[in-house]
C-alpha cells in the first residue's frame, strides 16, 4: 500500500520554510506522496476553517518539487470549476513534466458559496462545470504531443454518489474524504455498482483518513478512520487494504489552528505510522525468506 500525506499550506504559521521543513519530513519518514489543498479567494465561509494564508497547490507543489526528489506531489483537492480548463490542463502537465512525472491530481466541485460568488463561478452549476472542465482536461492532454512523462491520474473526490458516478465516469479513482471504515465499506460496493450498470472499470479506491493518535483506544461507533491508538489505525490500515485501496492519504490536520505553528505532533504521528509500515514490511520479508 502507497501512503500519502496532506500537507497544511494554510493558517498563520505555514510559510515556505514550514512548508519544506513539512515536505523534507514527509519524504525522509519514507511516505510516497504528499499533497495540498485549493481555495483561492479566502472568504469568510472558507477562512472559518481555512483561515489566511493559503498558498495556492500549483505554485506550492512547484515550489516543492524543488526541495524534494522522490514523493509524488498532488492535490486532494483541486476545485475544478473555480480555474479555466486549459489553464489547469497547462499547469498540471508543466509541473508533472518539470517535476519529472510526479503529478497526482485529485480534484472535487467545491464547497464555499461565498468563494464562488467572489470567483463569478456559479455555485449550483458547479457539478456540471466540472464535469465539462475534466473533459476538457483530458482531451487538452491528448492533445498535448510535446510532454515525455507518464499520464497524470485524476483522483475524483466527493463522497455523495454524484461523486461516485463522476469517479466512474471520469476518473481513475475514487478519492472520498476522513470518512468511517463501515461507510466506506458499504460506499465501496456501491462503486462498483455504479461501475457495473454504467459498463465501466471501477477505479481505484484512494480515501484520504485523518490522523490522530491517542493514548487510550477510541470507542465511539463514529469513529474515523485514522483516529485513536496506533494499533487501531494498524487495523484502519489493514482493513482499508483489504477494501481494496492500494494507496490511502493521511490527514494530519483535526481543526486545531494551534497545531500549524507546532507541527511536532502531526510528525510524531507521522513518525508513528512510518514506523509500523517499516515493522511490517520487515516481517513480510522474514515470512518470504
Amino acid at each position: 500500500m502507497e501512503i500519502g500525506v496532506n500537507v497544511p499550506n494554510f493558517a498563520p504559521g505555514t510559510d515556505p520554510e514550514m512548508l519544506r521543513r513539512w515536505a523534507q519530513t514527509v519524504e525522509g519518514l519514507g511516505f510516497d506522496m504528499l499533497l495540498v489543498s485549493d481555495h483561492i479567494v479566502i472568504t469568510p465561509d472558507v477562512a472559518e476553517q481555512y483561515p489566511a494564508p493559503f498558498y495556492e497547490p500549483f505554485t506550492t507543489l512547484s515550489f516543492l518539487a524543488g526541495v524534494t526528489r522522490r514523493v509524488k506531489l498532488g492535490t486532494t483537492v483541486l476545485i475544478v470549476p473555480y480555474r479555466h480548463p486549459l489553464l489547469t490542463a497547462r499547469m498540471a502537465a508543466n509541473l508533472n513534466q518539470l517535476s519529472g512525472g510526479r503529478l497526482v491530481l485529485g480534484v472535487g466541485v467545491g464547497w464555499a458559496r461565498q468563494e464562488f460568488e467572489a470567483l463569478g463561478v456559479p455555485f449550483r452549476q458547479r457539478g456540471t462545470l466540472t464535469d465539462e472542465y475534466l473533459r476538457t482536461i483530458r482531451e487538452a492532454w491528448r492533445d498535448t504531443a510535446d510532454y515525455d512523462t507518464p499520464p497524470i491520474p485524476i483522483w475524483v473526490g466527493g463522497n455523495s454518489d454524484a461523486g461516485i458516478r463522476r469517479a466512474v465516469r471520469l476518473g481513475d479513482a475514487w478519492h472520498p474524504l476522513r470518512v468511517t471504515l463501515d461507510w466506506l465499506a458499504d460506499a465501496a460496493g456501491r462503486l462498483k455498482t455504479t461501475a457495473d450498470e454504467l459498463g465501466r472499470p471501477v477505479p481505484a479506491l484512494i480515501p484520504r483518513i485523518a490522523l490522530r493518535v491517542t493514548d487510550e483506544p477510541v470507542t465511539d461507533p463514529a469513529r474515523l478512520a485514522g483516529v485513536g491508538t496506533i494499533g487501531q489505525i494498524a487495523a484502519d490500515l489493514d482493513r482499508l487494504r483489504l477494501l481494496g485501496a492500494g494507496t490511502v492519504v493521511l490527514d494530519p490536520f483535526n481543526s486545531d489552528i494551534s497545531e500549524i505553528r507546532e507541527p511536532e505532533l502531526a510528525w510524531r504521528a507521522l513518525a508513528a505510522v512510518a514506523a509500523l509500515r517499516d515493522t511490517n514490511t520487515e516481517q513480510r520479508s522474514t515470512e518470504d525468506r
